[in-house]
């Protein structure tokens, strides 16, 4: 039997079995009618990836997936990677990365994770598609992980200001990102993940809708020098 869908007053696109909404009119949509612990199948496939290319940021709310599950999820879409730091992952499940602020008796570490936004895994030749984020244990208020909607950045920029940049390509460092959080990487890590070149404009290949390609891993603008790149890019 052939899935009816149809769409409602409020916008919502709706399957017998899945509902997406729209969050707000500029990025991020909920997934609602799924439980991600099971397999899903070719329609709801389609229909989130769909939904992912549309509005860049799904949310699931309340599933209670296990290390295995998320994994099984996350493989629907692609095929997965790991941290860039391959000791972050677990060793039962080399693919997931827990990020948290607490130790192993559950005690605050008083440390802060990343607090600058970025593009994951921009300094490699292939960026990463996308990140799954599993909140396990979230406090009262705050804690936020903020997103950017960068088609829109794109959009916003004036007409002389898109030809301007339209050929400029720019330095991508995982080296240079880590020093900026006072981090110093091996040699190894280096030698693993050298500085990468791409086009500030880029073309997503899906939509074939431009976006700003930036954020902390972008070191400077080719050609230009580090002094000068710096400001234009944190213009941007």
């Amino acid at each position: 039997m052939s899935q009816q869908k149809s769409k409602s007053k409020d916008n919502t696109f709706i399957t017998e079995d899945l509902k997406i909404l729209p969050l707000s009119k500029l990025m991020a949509a909920e997934v609602i009618g799924v439980d991600l612990r099971k397999p899903l199948n070719e329609t709801n496939k389609a229909r989130i990836h769909k939904a992912f290319l549309k509005y860049q940021l799904l949310v699931f709310r309340n599933q209670d997936l296990n290390k295995s599950e998320q994994v099984s999820f996350t493989e629907q879409f692609g095929t997965l990677e790991r941290h860039t730091l391959t000791n972050k992952g677990l060793s039962d499940s080399p693919f997931v990365h827990i990020v948290t602020n607490l130790d192993e008796h559950g005690h605050p570490t008083g440390k802060v994770k990343s607090t600058l936004w970025h593009s994951d895994k921009s300094f490699r030749e292939a960026p990463s598609m996308a990140t799954l984020l599993h909140a396990k244990c979230l406090p009262p208020n705050g804690g936020d992980t903020c997103f950017a909607n960068m088609y829109a950045a794109y959009e916003a920029l004036p007409d002389e200001t898109k030809d301007e940049l339209k050929d400029k390509k720019v330095i991508h460092s995982w080296e240079l990102s880590r020093e900026n959080i006072g981090r110093t990487l091996s040699q190894k890590e280096i030698d693993d993940a050298p500085p990468m070149v791409h086009p500030l404009i880029r073309q997503h290949p899906e939509t074939s809708r431009n976006c700003l390609f930036l954020g902390m891993h972008a070191s400077h603008i080719e050609g230009e020098t580090v002094m000068k790149s710096r400001s234009r890019i944190e213009a941007l």
